[in-house]
């Protein structure tokens, strides 16, 4: 926390990635004012998780300090889970995103077509606010959850040299959709790759995107603050002070 204030993070969201440990993860943004968290189960962990139902989701989410769904998703990749259990799962977030107004927080790997397909046929039934999360697809999947109206989040991925299809996004996708992270411990950004990650890492991959579509430093920083509490909108009421 200490080293994450002396980068400039000013404020954090710990994401929650299996409902049975969900304490655990609301202590932390308890312990500390400017942490806030998530509820939800990562695809990953659907299979093997408590089926989960929007209403369980939202009654969670009456917590001052949650403030997104997820992360929660589809992973063909590893297909650690059922992707029908991955779906259902998926689908009972977004249900609790819809009623509450917070945000979804979407992880994809390898699904764009079903991704897109679920997105499509959900916000049919009514809007509701999200994120990809530690975006890695290509230009497509951008415009199409840009057009509901999501935000796009960048990790340290973006400072990888084969990582030039997500740059690509990143220098392109409207300045006001964009968010930075760590997906901490993983993906450390370039000079750091391989080590264990950490939020001040963040100022790294901040740096890089700034780079990326020639901003200063201060105008970017400003911006993914302004993003931040415009997409979590509950933190908004809870903020400690100015921070990046």
């Amino acid at each position: 926390m200490a080293r994450a204030a002396n980068a400039g993070v000013g404020h954090m969201v710990t994401i929650c990635t299996r409902i049975t440990k969900f304490d655990a993860i609301l202590a932390i943004a308890e312990q500390f004012e400017n942490v806030f968290c998530t509820v939800g189960i990562h695809p990953h962990n659907a299979g093997d998780e408590p089926e989960v139902t929007p209403q369980r989701l939202i009654e969670l989410a009456e917590h001052p300090k949650v403030v997104g769904l997820g992360e929660t998703g589809l992973d063909f990749h590893y297909d650690n889970s059922p992707r029908d259990i991955q779906e259902r799962s998926f689908r009972a977030h977004i249900g609790a995103a819809r009623e509450t107004g917070l945000p979804v927080i979407v992880h994809t790997r390898d699904a764009d077509d079903d991704m897109v397909r679920i997105l499509e046929e959900e916000y049919a039934k009514g809007a509701f606010p999200g994120l990809i999360h530690c975006f890695s697809s290509g230009q497509a999947l951008a415009e199409k959850v840009l057009e509901i109206g999501f935000f796009l989040s960048f990790s340290g991925i973006v400072t990888f040299k084969n990582a030039d299809d997500i740059r690509a996004v990143a220098a392109t996708a409207p300045l006001e959709r964009i968010l930075v992270e760590t997906d901490s411990p993983f993906l450390a950004p370039v000079p750091n790759r391989g080590k264990r990650n950490e939020p001040a890492f963040t100022a790294l991959t901040a740096a890089c995107v700034a780079g990326l579509r020639e901003l200063d430093q201060e105008s970017f920083d400003q911006a993914t603050t302004d993003n931040f509490f415009r997409l979590f909108k509950k933190a908004e009421g809870l903020k400690a002070g100015d921070g990046e």
